[in-house]
């Protein structure tokens, strides 16, 4: 794979990190339960991440996610989410991956309000919570994310279950609409044998998956 594509590799928990690392991971995404999509991994996780990807300057980003299912979230589930997102910031991670939606699939813009004013300065990303708002509303959601200082979103396109090369048209029309403000970040079914490929038909520098290297 060409080593000027950016990596951010997804890991489950701590015991894959140090073998990322040495693969080359540019930057993790941290995670618990990745079968449904990647939860909040717990505080004592999230510590030796931090300390040892700091110990090799790698950045860190912690999936702030209450549970698997949908991304519609309770006053209760925000709190926690509030509450695992300063955990995060006190162990020195980087960077936050959050989504919230209301349950006509827009940006629930309240809810992002309050975590982001907790968010304190750490890189934003918005997760797959894209893929569930609709493609006409997409262009709109974008604008919003950008002028409240996301840094990317994380996107597949479309369904999870179709491959990313069908969601192509989709994710070019995301990267224009996002006109540099900030990153569009592919992921989703892209591996080390295809990354290369995907990076130069999308003409993007970063791309984000649990199988981007091999270790």
């Amino acid at each position: 794979m060409s080593t000027s594509i950016f990596t951010e590799v997804a890991v489950e928990n701590f015991t894959a990190i140090p073998a990322a690392i040495a693969a080359g991971a540019n930057r993790i995404e941290l995670n618990d339960n990745l079968t449904v999509g990647g939860t909040t991994a717990s505080r004592g996780v999230m510590s030796e991440a931090s300390r040892y990807a700091s110990e090799h300057h790698v950045p860190i980003t912690a999936m702030i996610r209450p549970r698997g299912g949908d991304f519609v979230y309770n006053d209760t589930e925000i709190k926690i989410m509030e509450a695992d997102l300063f955990s995060a910031q006190e162990l020195g991670i980087d960077g936050i991956a959050i989504g919230a939606l209301t349950p006509d699939h827009k940006l629930d813009t309240e809810a992002l309000e309050q975590l982001l004013a907790a968010a304190g300065g750490m890189s934003l990303t918005f997760h797959m919570a894209f893929d569930e708002i609709a493609a006409a509303d997409q262009a709109a959601a974008i604008d919003w994310l950008a002028e409240h200082d996301f840094d990317r979103i994380l996107t597949h396109g479309g369904p999870l279950n179709e491959p990313i090369e069908a969601h192509f048209d989709q994710l070019k029309q995301s990267i224009q609409s996002a006109a540099g403000r900030l990153l569009i970040l592919p992921g989703g079914g892209i591996t080390a044998d295809n990354a290369a490929a995907l990076a130069d038909a999308l003409s993007v520098k970063e791309l984000h998956g649990t199988k981007l290297i091999n270790f």
